[in-house]
């Protein structure tokens, strides 16, 4: 609705009264959808609750815990919920989230009826427990799984990921199984990475920027979520990772996946096979990175770090971080003596791949605590210096 009123030239507002919009990514992803909404003139306001609405015949303002704002139409979009009162009039079962219970079989409480779609709760592939995730892929596969037992057959319908993609804009979001906060919620001991990059070789025209974030169990090495956002082809990564998360593929395994390559359609290493290798290297202990999150709470504790921007005076000048120090890879070996040892370093630069290799120069000279920055600037959610 945003994008459609924007296009008709409407001012628009988004007041959310959670911490971020899109609860179906983590908040660093989250908040580069925001970022991107606001490149369109949309204006976001988080953690901004409305007391009520305001005027005589028609909305004239809307009254937040952050102020008072002029509206001439408001939608109010909370979410939905399913519709169970014929179901609740049958004395059928309904589950713990608020939908029907079903078997597998699709069958209710009562053998005798069956329910599919946006009505019955689901199964959570990963942590096995009742979901509600209405979509309709979910619902056609549901329907075709009733239909075949109703007519003397014998289906089941398996667990869940919620795999999804929409559209904001030019930027395709897609997602499958738990985000970082979901799955450390579900007891995981995880990692995350995130890695931009184009969505094909660089030199082909119509290259777009993929930015995915990619969420794994530390003991068994397994991937439990994905998501990915940016003008690139972002559903064929996550139908990847969808899979991977299915058949229960380690990074290993992932990361020799034969996938397609032709320039006009791939990198020669898929974005999302760079993302499972940055796993890997994170679980060996080759990386050891720092999430925008964590720097940013770091810098708004005034923490004493070094910011080490390695990138060329020329992107430098372009954006930068507010008190980074620049030191181009290429005169890293040379320039020791400027950096302070005693200071963790967080090095970056646009994706994060020169800083990665700054690191290990750094490590190999004797610094102790180098630490890279996830996503690089590409993913930086935060004020950047112009």
């Amino acid at each position: 609705m945003t994008e459609a009123l924007v296009k008709k030239g409407c001012r628009v507002t988004i007041i959310e009264k959670l911490p971020q919009i899109f609860r179906l990514l983590d908040i660093e992803m989250a908040m580069l959808i925001e970022n991107h909404f606001e490149s369109h003139g949309v204006r976001i306001l988080t953690d901004t609750e409305v007391k009520r609405f305001q005027g005589q015949d028609n909305v004239e303002s809307v009254l937040t815990n952050k102020g008072t704002f002029p509206a001439d139409l408001v939608i109010v979009a909370i979410g939905n919920k399913p519709n169970v009162s014929l179901a609740r009039k049958a004395g059928l079962e309904i589950g713990i989230t608020g939908a029907i219970k079903v078997n597998p079989r699709m069958q209710t409480s009562d053998a005798n009826i069956y329910a599919a779609g946006d009505c019955v709760e689901s199964v959570d592939l990963i942590t096995q427990k009742p979901c509600y995730i209405p979509l309709g892929s979910t619902a056609n596969k549901q329907g075709r799984v009733a239909a075949i037992n109703i007519c003397g057959g014998n289906d089941t319908f398996g667990p869940i990921l919620g795999t999804t993609a929409c559209e904001v804009f030019d930027y395709n979001i897609a997602v499958t199984g738990l985000t970082e906060r979901t799955a450390k919620q579900a007891g995981f001991d995880v990692i995350s990475v995130l890695v931009p990059a184009p969505d094909k070789e660089h030199f082909v025209p119509g290259a777009q920027l993929l930015m995915l974030k990619l969420v794994v169990d530390k003991k068994s090495r397994k991937l439990l979520g994905a998501q990915a956002i940016g003008p690139g082809n972002t559903d064929k990564r996550i139908d990847v990772a969808a899979v991977a998360i299915t058949s229960q593929m380690t990074v290993e395994r992932m990361s020799n996946l034969d996938l397609c390559y032709a320039p006009p359609y791939a990198p020669v290493i898929d974005n999302i096979i760079t993302a499972v290798n940055v796993a890997r290297n994170k679980l060996d202990g080759l990386m050891n990175g720092i999430s925008p999150v964590e720097l940013q709470q770091l810098r708004q504790e005034k923490t004493s770090l070094v910011l080490l921007d390695v990138r060329t005076p020329a992107e430098y000048n372009q954006s930068r971080l507010a008190d980074s120090t620049l030191i181009p890879l290429a005169s890293l070996r040379a320039r020791f003596a400027e950096l302070d040892r005693n200071k963790p370093i967080v090095a970056f630069c646009n994706y994060s791949l020169r800083a990665y290799e700054a690191a290990f120069i750094l490590k190999k000279e004797g610094f102790e605590n180098v630490k890279v920055l996830d996503g690089g600037l590409e993913m930086w959610p935060y004020e950047k210096l112009q």
